[in-house]
């Protein structure tokens, strides 16, 4: 009996996470009903807050996967439940991308959930645990871009569907980075296990730098056009209008301004 109530308690929702989904929920309402003196605000929480939600439930993919693959120690790490506090690196998995956000406007792809990789057997498994978090990101963006490729716009306020756009986009761009196969982030993880040991051990050594090169690489001018011609495209495929996200981001920014064709 202590021990179904032990296991219990470890994949009972944090009050942590629920009170960010509140936050997120109000101040969506308010986006949505124009209620906020300041709409930028609003925005501003709504995004963060969503973004957040987003982060957490990317991190519970992984955790989720591993537990059915067989590392039975993400439940007692606190990792299923939701709590954003629980990570390995609350300030990789939460506040860096949070600021780069507010500073860079892409979604940067956080971390992590320690998993016990030798309790997992079989590389397929291995592959679809990396896998799991980007494809978190992939199902939140389809999410948030439903209404404009299914063309339901129809009485979705102008506000409302800018940070949509805006919180799609960080979605898409998470993804697309996070599952670059470069070592540190999750596309290496899912193409890792097919790898030579011999490989491996070569790389090993680059793998803590491995995200903070992609992160460097982005600021060279050749590589960060064509990142972002990659995302103008998938955005462009998923219904979204150029103009909704950049007024999205903008309304994000309030703080900054809002230019003369994104106001209301």
């Amino acid at each position: 009996m202590s021990t179904t109530t032990h296991r219990h308690h470890d994949r009972r929702i944090s009050p942590v996470f629920l009170a960010i989904l509140a936050v997120m929920a109000v101040t969506g309402w308010a986006v949505w009903t124009d209620f906020a003196t300041v709409p930028g605000l609003a925005v501003f929480l709504f995004v963060t807050s969503a973004w957040i939600v987003s982060l957490c439930l990317h991190e519970y993919a992984h955790a989720r996967t591993a537990l059915h693959g067989g590392d039975i120690t993400v439940g007692a790490r606190g990792y299923l439940t939701l709590n954003p506090l629980a990570y390995t690196h609350a300030v990789l998995s939460i506040v860096l991308p949070v600021l780069f956000v507010i500073m860079g406007g892409i979604g940067l792809p956080g971390g992590a959930v320690f998993i016990e990789r030798d309790r997992v057997r079989g590389r397929w498994k291995h592959s679809l645990i990396s896998a799991a978090g980007p494809l978190a990101n992939v199902l939140f963006a389809l999410v948030c871009t439903a209404p404009f490729w299914l063309g339901a716009l129809d009485g979705v306020p102008v506000t409302f569907q800018y940070a949509l756009a805006f919180l799609a986009f960080l979605q898409v761009t998470a993804a697309l980075l996070n599952l670059l196969p470069v070592p540190g982030l999750d596309g290496y993880g899912v193409i890792e296990p097919w790898l030579s040991y011999n490989v491996k051990r070569q790389i090993e050594p680059y793998a803590p730098y491995g995200f903070f090169v992609v992160i460097a690489l982005l600021f060279v001018p050749a590589i960060n056009g064509a990142f972002f011609d990659a995302i103008d495209a998938l955005m462009r495929a998923l219904g979204v209008p150029e103009l909704s996200r950049y007024c999205g981001s903008e309304l994000f920014r309030f703080w900054r301004g809002t230019p003369e064709i994104c106001e209301i």
